[in-house]
């Protein structure tokens, strides 16, 4: 049992925190404590529970010890009861409450221990806290552990025993599946209802999303309590003909400068049928759900309702994961995707480097505590100020409201992105906005061509998903949109980047008017440059391969390249050339085959294999290159004399056949010449290739995958590219890990048999 604590006196400022010093006040214990970073944020949150949810001191007990094992230590930083009442007769608390620091990334660890003090107290709910993340759960005492699901909300003060009970049942954050399910519901609604098609559907709902979260959010940054997104609220506005309508432009203005909306964008649908979405939406906190399930499940709703249309698809989610761990980001990389779909690969990059960076805030706070707390001199005041002086330095670095902190350069000067349809760009902006940020490095904007931040040698990662089995036509020219920036942007850039900003930008002006594939080295193939030319005014070129130099391009040296490519690529011998192209440029560093059926569920058949690249740096490109000059001349010398004497020989021939003026054998003999040059021309191109491939050796993994996570109908499957929960039985190393292992050292996989 909790020990009886006296009666507390109210605390005459409930809306602020009482500091005097390097000390705060308790008020549940009356006095003045050490001001240290954990005892704020647990004093912050107190203010959280009597001022937003309205229970009374009486009600709340701190630094309180828990029944059960080890209960000498298990204190939980908050009990609360349901009444004053409950806790004087020393009755089992409703909610469990664990605070942390701020710089501390709240684990499982975290919530297992919350879960435990709940079941020794008893107790219905638990909380997770800091000012970066709340957690609420709902604890089964008849389950065995893991006995705790995640819920939207605790019950505030006032809350009867039924508003409690659609609390555990109604009010909940949704898993994955649940959400897809209801915005597939949605989506039918407006269907039925407007007759629109599904991508217009689809437009509707994200409006409708954005002022929920919106609306979310407002509610959260003021601590209302009164929620506008529901058809009450909308019932009661009966002096305005569209109150969605009036929240939607209020939306709008929230996200002015992300250009998300056309100015004069409006929710086109009846005030019954945005009714009717608002009832499906209206019981879920989508804003306090976990960003993950929103993520997850909001693209395979995209998945599904633009399957087949403009040959776009999205990337299962644990091919990215796969992805983006075989390129290993890091804070301070800069990636770009130049078909960014629905922004799976930014999103994924955004959320492990923000994990990154907070671990690493974590680190330094821990260890500058360790130091301090080792200080046997210091006493307990110095060392509570001198805590919360680091702790607020190491805070100052992470406000992503601050221009040049971590988390907002990662935000705002680390993630880009482009694609060539709009709604796509749409979306994909919608979907890093739900995902934390990072958005406002993605643009509408053919992905071939220079805009804004993204141009030539500028990135440390580029991974891409690129259109399959489409074409770049002749007629696909640089047009003057293409080319024009306005003011304010081009200011704003060319502080960014200077002369590079100006450079890449002239390069697309020069361009207009020109065949887009003109600005690729791919299209034009082999040849005279005649034959080059006229390869690209009338060839059309696959935007696979075009991707491909690209994304190489886009690459600053040493940067890393991951891409999803039809798997001819990898073997179709007339392809070749692409393949020569991108080893003369980088180290090809593994090749990881797909089953059949990986992109069945988004609508596509194509195998497909990944291709990982490292570009060269400046150093690793001159040695390449003069060791390729070096294996040319070599060759080229070795069959010199013969080609000598044979290119004579057939000249003296072909001059004889003009002379006897038999024009039919001269035309065998000048054909017999050009074949022999061109065989003679490619005999000296494959062996340099061979001799330099010698000389310029280095491994390359290869794999081929059977279970990569999600089956031909897009199920969750066995999943052997990465560590996680449904890895098959008779794998003892996944890809990732066998990956990881090569790179340190090759020498054992050429030793014995394996799967690498």
């Amino acid at each position: 049992m909790a020990k009886k604590q006296p009666a507390p006196k109210p605390y005459a400022k409930p809306d602020q925190l009482r500091i005097e010093g390097d000390k705060i006040f308790s008020p549940l214990r009356q006095k003045l404590v050490q001001l240290t970073p954990e005892e704020r944020v647990r004093q912050e949150y107190l203010l959280v529970l009597t001022g937003e949810y309205g229970y009374s001191l009486e009600q709340i007990a701190e630094e309180t010890p828990v029944a059960g094992r080890g209960s000498a230590q298990a204190r939980a930083d908050f009990l609360i009861w349901r009444t004053p009442e409950a806790k004087q007769r020393h009755e089992h608390a409703l909610i469990v409450i664990e605070c942390k620091a701020d710089n501390v990334t709240i684990s499982l660890k975290d919530y297992e221990q919350g879960a435990n003090y709940a079941q020794y107290e008893h107790a219905r709910f638990f909380v997770t806290h800091n000012h970066r993340e709340t957690k609420y759960w709902k604890v089964d005492d008849a389950r065995r552990m893991p006995n705790y699901d995640e819920i939207a909300n605790i019950p505030h003060a006032e809350a009867t025993d039924r508003d409690i009970d659609e609390l555990l049942a109604r009010l909940k954050v949704f898993k994955e599946d649940e959400f897809a399910k209801l915005l597939h519901e949605c989506h039918n609604v407006i269907r039925n209802r407007e007759k629109l098609d599904p991508a217009a559907a689809f437009d509707e709902i994200a409006k409708i999303l954005f002022v929920k979260v919106a609306v979310e959010r407002e509610m959260k940054k003021n601590r209302e309590r009164n929620n506008l997104f529901t058809v009450e609220f909308l019932d009661s506005q009966r002096l305005t003909q569209d109150p969605l309508g009036d929240l939607f432009d209020k939306t709008k203005k929230i996200y002015a400068d992300d250009r998300i909306f056309d100015s004069d964008e409006a929710i086109r649908l009846k005030p019954a049928t945005g009714r009717a979405i608002v009832k499906l939406l209206e019981r879920y906190n989508l804003s306090d759900t976990s960003e993950d399930i929103k993520g997850i499940a909001f693209e395979r709703f995209l998945g599904r309702t633009f399957r087949g249309e403009i040959g776009q698809f999205f990337t299962p989610r644990t091919i990215v994961e796969f992805m983006i761990r075989m390129v290993e980001p890091k804070e301070g990389d800069v990636i770009c995707d130049p078909a960014s779909g629905s922004g799976g690969f930014l999103i994924r990059f955004f959320e492990i480097v923000r994990q990154q960076i907070l671990a690493d805030a974590d680190r330094q706070y821990q260890a500058y505590k360790a130091k301090i707390e080792a200080e046997k001199k210091l006493s307990a005041e110095k060392r509570a100020a001198l805590l919360s002086e680091k702790f607020n330095a190491i805070q100052a670095t992470l406000d992503h409201e601050v221009t040049g902190s971590r988390l907002w350069t990662l935000a705002n000067r680390r993630i880009y992105g482009t694609d060539a349809n709009d709604r796509m760009a749409r979306t994909s902006k919608m979907n890093m906005i739900m995902h934390g940020d990072g958005h406002g490095g993605v643009h509408h904007h053919d992905g071939f061509l220079n805009v804004n931040g993204i141009f030539e040698g500028r990135f440390d990662i580029v991974l891409t998903n690129p259109p399959f089995g489409a074409n770049v036509e002749p007629t696909d020219v640089v047009h003057e949109a293409d080319a024009s920036v306005n003011r304010a942007a081009e200011k704003q850039y060319l502080e960014e980047f200077g002369e590079l900003y100006r450079e890449a930008m002239d390069r697309v002006a020069a361009a207009k008017g020109k065949p887009i594939a003109s600005l690729f080295e791919l299209p034009k193939g082999n040849g005279n440059e005649k034959e080059q030319e006229k390869r690209v005014k009338s060839a059309k070129i696959k935007t696979e391969i075009l991707f491909i130099e690209r994304c190489l391009s886009l690459l600053k040296p040493g940067g890393r390249m991951g891409i999803v490519l039809p798997e001819g690529i990898f073997n179709n011998p007339s392809l070749a050339y692409v393949r020569e192209f991108c080893e003369n440029r980088a180290f090809i560093r593994a090749v990881v085959s797909l089953p059949q059926e990986t992109f069945f569920s988004s609508g596509a058949s194509v195998k497909a294999s990944l291709l990982f690249l490292q570009k060269f740096t400046e150093a690793e490109q001159a040695d390449f290159d003069a060791k390729q000059v070096a294996a040319g001349a070599e060759v080229k010398a070795r069959y010199e004399a013969d080609i000598t004497a044979e290119t004579a020989r057939l000249e003296a021939a072909i001059a004889a056949a003009k002379e006897a003026k038999d024009g039919e054998r001269r035309k065998v003999l000048q054909k017999e010449l050009a074949d022999y040059q061109k065989r003679m021309t490619e005999v000296i191109a494959r062996e340099t290739r061979a001799l330099l491939k010698e000389r310029f050796p280095y491994p390359i993994f290869l794999y081929d995958a059977q279970k990569v996570g999600i089956t031909a109908t897009g199920e969750q499957d066995q999943n052997e590219l990465f560590p996680n929960d449904s890895q098959p039985p008779e794998i003892e190393k996944t890809c990732l890990e066998l990956y990881q292992a090569f790179r340190r050292d090759p020498r054992p996989f050429f030793l014995k048999e394996g799967r690498a």
